[in-house]
């Protein structure tokens, strides 16, 4: 008999435990409204693990309140998710209807997730090269809209939290540099520099410079940041310069900590969704760079550029033409490369969302080494999508490379996609809300590839960025690999990674950091491209005349983001319907 630490038998007690229901007559109902009963558990329960800052009503933690991270708190989590994932696994998917089916298989692979990074010991490094976890402390007041006094109390007692939260993080650390469990020395330079970025007051204040002078919480604000936040920022500091980095390992691959050959297979397969080897994933990638070089090598012959490609690349890193001289220039040229974007859209899809996106800058206190551009979702109705452009260190974010990454990151790719999931009320929420990478970054690689046939890009610059973007997701199945298997130095990832894509080396460093500090998912962007891309040549083929290639993508788009293998199921089904319907 498995026995409940007090700490898991007081969460099983405020999340309903094993889900309970009344049997109805019709055994099919009541598996139903069983596994109702746990989507609905699971969605609550999630977000009350994964909030950095609870609501109102989260019975675990009290409005305000950050997480608790003690080792008696995340052993019970654990044990919570282990217990859910047997309830789940009970339910007879015979039972379920097909929507219901593929929400069982994607709970397993969230619940899976959850579950192996602990056991692995994820938790002992909270952060990487783009970020760390003070960085979400320093924004959690972006979390609260500031509109009625029960926001400006929760978010006093999110500061007065501060100083326990540093403490159990930087315990978590400690114990991963006894273990062998740390991001790399090698990637960890900017760490100190941007820990002080946040020591500061109006960081923390700002929130309440909107309440009178004479509001008592103005002055309980003041002295909690200055006597506890603050404090705290400049204890991690110094443990995270004096004592972490200095100690941290000195190897770059995962396969170089305990259990790191296993714990990589488990993050391939995590981020990649299929039965797939590092070793395959790496060959895969060497084949497909061999043949994104022969397209390279016939704009170079087409534009009678006196040079071979890696000439042509130092040429398009170097030329000033390239290059906008302004952060407003750029952010111009991304709007009328969005509104561009927009314009194809009607031509390839039949569903579209009401949500808008909107262009904006990467946040100045991340940009430094952030990459070129990513889209930050809206949870909201009343808040757009976001389009972040890095505006930092002009002379590395040529301007031709905004066509590529404006259908990556907003139309057709992350903000149609992510959108429109969200619009689908008949999905639970946890899938509206959820987010599978091979699937996600997968639709992103090939909307890049859509402009081609768009007539999306119109200079050979531009056709040539698709290519070094191209490029640039092929070698990351082989420096991910390269990295985390095979043993590769970060000089030599970087070394490919300049060679083969044409990327700005200052993109190739922050670019190979992010591969080493994050293993896995960056396998994710091509392998699912290139599902993507198989199964609508299988489309186009069985399909013949009948082939429509709104309602493919409408296919493809219909039920979230789901594994490659879902995928693959839905599309199946997409040709048989298409094959039997009558025009």
């Amino acid at each position: 008999m498995n026995r409940l630490t007090p700490v898991a038998a007081l969460c099983f007690a405020l999340l309903g435990g094993c889900a309970q229901t009344h049997s109805p007559a019709d055994p099919a109902q009541s598996v139903q409204t069983n596994f109702n009963s746990l989507m609905d558990q699971y969605w609550q329960a999630s977000n009350q693990y994964d909030s950095l800052l609870a609501g109102s009503h989260n019975p675990r933690r009290g409005a305000g309140h950050l997480p608790d991270l003690s080792p008696a708190a995340l052993a019970a989590e654990d044990q919570y998710w282990q217990q859910f994932k047997r309830q789940v696994e009970a339910v007879p998917a015979a039972s379920l209807g097909n929507q219901d089916q593929i929400s069982k298989t994607m709970l397993i692979y969230e619940l899976d997730n959850r579950i192996d990074n602990y056991r692995f010991g994820d938790h002992l490094m909270p952060l990487t090269s783009e970020y760390g976890f003070w960085v979400g402390l320093a924004g959690m007041k972006d979390y609260l809209r500031f509109q009625k006094d029960a926001d400006f109390d929760a978010y006093l007692t999110a500061l007065g939290d501060v100083p326990r939260y540093i403490d159990q993080q930087i315990a978590w650390m400690k114990e991963g540099l006894a273990k062998g469990i740390t991001q790399p020395k090698a990637v960890l330079g900017l760490v100190g520099s941007n820990i002080n970025s946040y020591i500061n007051e109006e960081q923390f204040l700002s929130p309440f410079d909107a309440l009178p002078q004479s509001d008592p919480r103005r002055a309980k604000a003041n002295e909690v940041v200055d006597k506890a936040v603050l404090p705290a920022f400049n204890k991690l500091h110094d443990f995270m310069v004096n004592t972490y980095i200095p100690n941290a390992r000195t190897s770059i691959g995962m396969s170089e900590m305990p259990n790191g050959r296993e714990w990589y297979k488990n993050r391939v397969k995590h981020y990649v969704t299929l039965d797939i080897s590092p070793e395959q994933v790496h060959q895969l990638g060497l084949t497909e760079m061999k043949h994104i070089h022969e397209q390279m090598n016939a704009i170079i012959q087409q534009l009678h550029f006196k040079g071979d490609l890696h000439d042509f690349m130092q040429f398009l890193r170097t030329d000033p033409q390239f290059y906008a001289k302004t952060p407003l220039e750029l952010l111009k040229d991304a709007s009328y490369y969005a509104k561009r974007a927009d314009g194809i859209l009607p031509r390839y899809f039949g569903k579209l969302p009401r949500k808008p996106y909107t262009v904006t800058p990467v946040p100045a206190d991340i940009a430094p080494n952030y990459t070129s551009a990513r889209y930050s979702g809206s949870y909201t109705d009343d808040r757009p999508g976001e389009f972040w452009v890095n505006t930092y260190n002009l002379k590395v974010r040529p301007i031709y490379e905004l066509a590529p990454l404006t259908l990556h990151e907003a139309v057709p790719g992350h903000h149609l996609q992510i959108s429109l999931t969200q619009e689908q009320t008949g999905l639970p929420a946890f899938r509206r809300n959820g987010y599978i990478s091979a699937f996600g970054e997968g639709w992103g690689l090939y909307s890049e590839y859509l402009g081609e046939e768009a007539g999306f890009y119109q200079t050979p610059y531009e056709h040539f960025a698709r290519l070094i973007f191209d490029a640039w997701r092929a070698a990351r199945l082989v420096v991910d690999t390269g990295v985390h298997w095979y043993g590769w130095s970060r000089e030599q990832a970087q070394k490919y990674m300049a060679d083969n894509t044409g990327l700005s080396l200052h993109n190739v460093q922050t670019e190979t950091d992010r591969y080493i500090t994050w293993p896995g998912q960056a396998l994710s962007y091509k392998m699912g491209e290139l599902t993507i891309l198989r199964l609508r040549e299988k489309a186009q083929t069985e399909l013949g005349d009948k082939f429509d290639i709104r309602r493919f993508h409408d296919a493809v788009l219909a039920n979230g983001a789901v594994p490659l293998k879902v995928l693959e199921q839905q599309i199946d089904q997409f040709i048989a319907t298409e094959q039997a319907r009558k025009d």
